[in-house]
């Protein structure tokens, strides 16, 4: 399996295995949003494409491509032709500098980095058939108010991350009741038990559920109260490979 990269650009910016770090995860109150293993497999699933320059784009909030200015931090070659005002409307667009390949069947889904936070700015997400497409997509932001935003160099305007979107279509979504699965009725009730208890014995300053300070089931992969089999396939931490010159 291979997601080849083949650039369109001299000097194209510089693709990594998505990072688990996030500023505002890392000055969060005794880091707490990296107990949420979601969140931070979610910033680990898919590789950043970083900017290779710091700069400023600012919106006087007008229609018109000529609305939306740019400023690098230092003369760049080609900083015109990485990122522009090409749909206008408040839109940012930036060019990614290379053409995605991937094996029949998938695509890839290019959004901004997964619990990315930026004030002013909203990425916007793409899902695109890159097992055929022999041409380069774009990643796009939209200002949510007239102002100014700051990328910095190796700051990641870009997250892929690849999917095979056409199986979707055959799943059924079913609404059942609880009840009527007993393994998993017994399994959610244990988790809900120790779940109350646990914050039962935290509202209290219980010493060893301070000490403990959160629940770990998620995390180890484990079920509550020994209620059914471990799963086999978890995972608590991704490390994707780095791209490489094939």
């Amino acid at each position: 399996m291979k997601l080849e990269c083949y650039p369109t650009h001299s000097r194209p910016p510089e693709i990594i295995p998505g990072r688990a770090q996030r500023n505002w995860m890392e000055t969060f109150a005794y880091r707490h949003p990296y107990r949420c293993l979601p969140l931070t497999m979610a910033n680990t699933t898919g590789w950043e494409v970083l900017c290779p320059v710091s700069f400023t784009a600012t919106w006087n909030g007008g229609m018109n491509a000529s609305d939306i200015t740019f400023q690098s931090e230092y003369p760049f070659p080609g900083f015109e032709d990485f990122v522009k005002s090409h749909f206008t409307h408040g839109v940012v667009t930036f060019h990614t500098g290379y053409l995605f390949k991937t094996p029949p069947g998938w695509s890839t889904w290019t959004m901004g980095p997964p619990n990315h936070i930026k004030d002013g700015i909203q990425p916007l997400s793409g899902l695109v058939e890159t097992d055929w497409l022999p041409f380069p997509f774009t990643m796009n932001w939209l200002f949510t108010r007239p102002g100014s935003v700051h990328f910095t160099k190796g700051e990641p305007f870009c997250f892929i991350t690849l999917v095979q979107d056409k199986p979707l279509e055959e799943f059924d979504i079913v609404r059942r009741n609880l009840d009527d699965n007993v393994d998993l009725r017994g399994q959610y009730d244990a988790w809900f038990k120790l779940r109350e208890e646990f914050n039962r014995r935290l509202h209290f300053k219980d010493p060893e559920a301070v000490k403990e300070a959160w629940q770990r089931l998620y995390f180890k992969g484990e079920m509550p109260d020994d209620s059914g089999p471990a799963p086999t396939a978890h995972v608590n931490k991704r490390r994707l490979k780095p791209i490489r010159q094939g």
